[in-house]
């Protein structure tokens, strides 16, 4: 639905057309157009609105209105903004989201666009001179409230309005105070400072000095008794009573209300809430306590949108509800992904955008006739690093890792799992990529260890490499394309998924280069093709696709009528790595011949319409954080989501808007959602102690589903950490590589740059895993890598490590790590199978030497382990009732007597730490002690 061009506000025409920000401001009752200069500048007397488009890559245009509303605004103005917002939905073809906006109280989306802030101006706003007459300059107070958006708002200038937990702008004509409160965030003083910056660039020409007051801190600082001296000198500021601290309320009740045409609201009689209660012809509103939703069916008129808004607007009147309640009006089919939440099973959108059907369905009868149809370019297809590096795969088998010889690295087996170490050339230095790759058909011991065996490397690995998880059928194209070519064969060669379909009694299918079986190609280019054994029958075929059709005597390669030109090429590629021996018989679809419906068991139905393509969205960025409690909320400014998570532990999701990289806060845990793939950030001063405790804060986030977007527990997940990041991932960003290097956390970082100070480039080292990795690993156990020739894939480099028999806990989020034994094994690239497995049990196993940081255990092999400190085992064990203070947490059993040990374990020390650690792990966890 949409309004005819007579109907519409003149000032609105050519609205939306390009990306970006439009604001129109209310004078006089008509709409006059905001100049971008004075864009972020919002008068307390006005109303406004503010269109936001995004034009994505693929589909049509994005908007979203807002209309913000100042404190003073008057009654008649707020009603003309309501309507002249659903005025110009009603232009834009009723496809956007809108939303109610009011001074302080601003969504996080809506200050997104003004970072990195908007300090409201007292007065009315003029068109003809674009400020305020008279205005002047003025001391003010203001309170920065926020992490990655700050709400700022004007305070009296007065002592009384100093407290503890929130942080201060005292903003005079030579200089301007930022004041910390002692309970206020790191990330919250780095954000204060960029208001700071914005206070001193526009309001006094960038010629001002500037001072950072830290509360409680007042010896021999000229700065802070200049402070104090403008509220006539210091006194404490009082403690927060208990009764003044915001207790966090439980999940408020939601409600569903039908909206008449008369503008009487009628509550639904059901507890659940179901899509299919929103009938298209009505307005229905979703009471959630601290934000009120206005769902518009398609079908409605103008005239029933505007009941339904004033409507709701009554209805917070007349129940006394806060200013707060954010309302925000949405049109059916453009529902928002809080909204969504609230409803049961609310179904996914898997049907492609309107035009690219249209585009697929005519491409597609095109080719059925016989035209060649030229394809359009694929996405996300470009490799972002140096493919041509050096590549190292090893299989799981068992309790031990299997390293491939280079003709068998790029083939795998459904029922296997796999580890992958690609290095790669950077800018300054070679950079590592490791996969954990997890069969469709493996094992569930295999999965963990593979994960297992993948941290232990990484940790014995330099340089901070990103690793990342990869289920087969749902591989990130940034795997394929270090591969280039891959074969995925049916079964396995896993001793224990052999072990497996023995005991269920299962036919073992593994493919052995003789049997029948059929393959279908898939890829993009030379550099990006994979061939897939699927079940050898008839419905595995796919018009869109090319197969290869093996048996013992003869091999077809069968082609799609929907299959493109470069998907043909791509059958003849990998029919040459498939069995280049044996004359292939080509066949088109519909001229098969009888044996070769007889090798698939029949001629049967398959897919014959195109495969539709989903529109990829942008990328959405979150942050992870961890408080204390038991209860689930949606929070005003953000979509949060909590949930109990171990012990006590809550999980809270928030999305940052608009983000940049500057957002990367180094205190922060954060979530790049790319749909396809999701990447989990790590800050160098964040409170994750390991990268397996952040995977599995990836795993959480995909059960998660934020965005009620369907994400498969199996989407490929990343881990990067800060100062580390691949190209892969800083092409979502305007990335400069300065700010990613940069030494401090984020409030000194910005206080350095606010000052002019010269940016220090040292990476910052973590304390958290990298420590043990690094500090505790002798010189001579540290992994080299090798710089690719630049000619071709080089072979695996004999220093690196070429097995692992070390695990990591799967279980214990947020315990400490535990240093892991690093092991080097020799062995060839170029080696049999045989040659380069290295079992728990041989020589090579052993380790060679470790020392322990806290400085209590040494252990050579020449001698028994030495420990000063003795406790008894009450007191060690993790379920003590009376725990001992101050010890290593990782090595509790060290602790112990050479009796108790002896006692306990049934060895020495000395026996103990020559077992793998994996070994010493469970027996540690089987006594309470891990």
């Amino acid at each position: 639905m949409s309004l005819h061009r007579k109907d519409t506000d003149s000032a609105f025409e050519g609205a939306g057309s390009k990306a970006g920000l439009e604001i129109w401001c209310i004078e006089n009752l008509r709409l006059v157009p905001v100049p971008k200069s004075s864009h972020g500048k919002f008068y307390t007397g006005n109303a406004y609105i503010v269109l936001k488009t995004v034009l994505p890559k693929t589909g049509p245009a994005q908007h979203d209105i807002h209309y913000w509303l100042g404190n003073d605004t008057n009654k008649v103005d707020s009603a003309f903004a309501s309507d002249k917002a659903l005025e110009l939905d009603a232009a834009l073809g009723s496809c956007t989201v809108q939303y109610r906006e009011l001074q302080g109280l601003e969504t996080g989306k809506f200050l997104s666009y003004f970072k990195p802030c908007i300090i409201p101006v007292e007065g009315l706003y003029s068109s003809h001179q674009g400020h305020l007459n008279g205005e002047t300059y003025k001391f003010s107070l203001l309170t920065c409230k926020g992490d990655h958006v700050v709400h700022i708002k004007e305070v009296p200038f007065s002592r009384s309005s100093l407290n503890h937990n929130d942080v201060f702008i005292l903003d005079t004509a030579s200089k301007i105070f930022l004041f910390s409160g002692c309970n206020s965030s790191i990330q919250e003083r780095a954000k204060a400072l960029e208001v700071v910056q914005y206070i001193k660039e526009n309001n006094h020409g960038g010629k001002c000095e500037v001072a950072t007051i830290e509360d409680g801190k007042f010896v021999g600082d000229s700065d802070v008794g200049e402070f104090w001296s403008l509220f006539g000198g210091f006194a404490p500021i009082p403690r927060d009573s208990p009764s003044s601290v915001q207790k966090q309320s439980d999940t408020p009740s939601v409600k569903l209300f039908w909206i008449t045409t008369q503008g009487k609201l009628c509550q639904t009689g059901t507890d659940s809430l179901n899509k299919k209660i929103l009938e298209t012809d009505k307005c229905y509103m979703l009471d959630c306590g601290t934000e009120i939703f206005v769902w518009m069916g398609r079908q409605t008129l103008i005239s029933e949108r505007k009941t339904s808004i004033s409507a709701t607007e009554d209805f917070l009147r007349t129940q006394g509800r806060s200013t707060g309640t954010h309302l925000t009006f949405l049109t059916e089919g453009l529902e928002s992904n809080i909204f969504r939440s609230y409803f049961d099973n609310w179904p996914q959108k898997v049907e492609p955008k309107l035009y690219e059907e249209g585009r697929e369905k005519v491409a597609a009868i095109f080719k059925q006739q016989g035209y060649e149809v030229k394809e359009l370019p694929e996405e996300d297809c470009e490799p972002f690093i140096n493919c041509r590096g050096t590549l190292k795969v090893w299989r799981v088998n068992a309790d031990e890792l299997s390293l491939l010889p280079v003709p068998e690295q790029t083939k795998f087996y459904s029922g296997d799992c796999y580890v992958v170490q690609f290095t790669y050339p950077g800018n300054e230095r070679d950079e590592n990529l490791f996969y954990a790759w997890i069969g469709r058909r493996s094992v569930m011991e295999d999965r963990r260890d593979a994960i297992s065996h993948m941290t232990a490397i990484v940790d014995s690995t330099k340089g901070d490499p990103v690793l990342a998880q990869a289920v087969e059928d749902k591989e990130p194209i940034q795997f394929f394309l270090i591969f280039q070519t891959l074969i995925i064969f049916k079964g396995g060669m896993s001793k224990r998924y052999k072990k497996f379909i023995a005991e269920k009694g299962i036919t073992d299918e593994t493919y052995d280069g003789i049997k029948t079986a059929l393959f279908r190609v898939q890829g993009t280019s030379p550099q990006n093709m994979q061939a897939i054994e699927v079940d050898l029958v008839s419905s595995s075929l796919n018009s869109s696709y090319c197969y290869i059709l093996q048996t013992e005597t003869f091999i077809f390669t069968w082609i799609g009528s929907l299959s493109s030109t470069r998907d043909h090429d791509l059958l003849d590629g990998m029919l040459e790595l498939i069995n280049p021996t044996l004359q292939p018989i080509s066949v088109r679809e519909g001229s098969e011949p009888d044996i070769f419906w007889n090798a698939l068991g029949g001629k049967a139905e398959y897919p014959k319409a195109k495969e539709m393509k989903q529109c990829v969205e942008d990328p959405h960025l979150f942050t992870l954080n961890t408080t204390e409690g038991d209860f689930k909320v949606h929070s005003t400014f953000y979509i949060i989501t909590s949930f109990f998570f171990c012990g006590q532990k809550l999980l809270q999701v928030k999305e940052i808007y608009n983000f940049s990289q500057d957002d990367l806060t180094t205190e922060d845990v954060l979530v790049l959602d790319c749909h396809r793939e999701i990447y989990v950030w790590i800050g160098c001063h964040s409170n994750v102690g390991s990268k397996q405790q952040a995977l599995t804060l990836g795993l959480k986030f995909l059960e998660m589903d934020v965005l009620v977007e369907g994400l498969s527990l199996e989407t490929p997940i990343y881990i990067v950490t800060e100062g580390h990041e691949p190209p892969f991932f800083t092409r979502f960003f305007e990335w400069d590589p300065s700010k990613a290097n940069m030494h401090g956390n984020s409030f000194e970082r910005k206080l350095a740059i606010l000052k002019g100070k010269p940016h220090n480039l040292e990476v910052p080292t973590r304390n958290s895993w990298k420590a043990y990795s690094r500090e505790t690993t002798p010189n001579g156990l540290r992994s080299k890598s090798v710089i690719s020739n630049g000619l071709g894939r080089s072979g695996s480099p004999a220093s690196s490590v070429s097995g692992s028999n070390s695990k990591s806990s799967t279980n214990q989020l947020f315990s400490s790590p535990t240093p892991i034994v690093r092991k080097l094994f020799s062995g060839s690239p170029h080696g049999s199978a045989d040659e380069s497995s290295v079992s728990a049990g041989s020589p090579a196993a052993e380790p060679r030497s470790f020392s322990q940081s806290a400085g209590f255990i040494q252990a050579d092999g020449s001698g028994d382990c030495v420990n000063l400190l003795i406790y008894p085992y009450e007191q060690l064990s993790v379920i003590s009732s009376d725990p001992v203070a101050g010890i290593d947490v990782t090595k509790r059993e060290a602790y112990l007597s050479d009796e108790d040990f002896q006692d306990k374990f049934g060895m020495t020390k000395r026996a103990f730490y020559e077992l793998p650690k994996w070994r010493q792990n469970k027996l540690k966890t089987s006594l309470h002690l891990f």
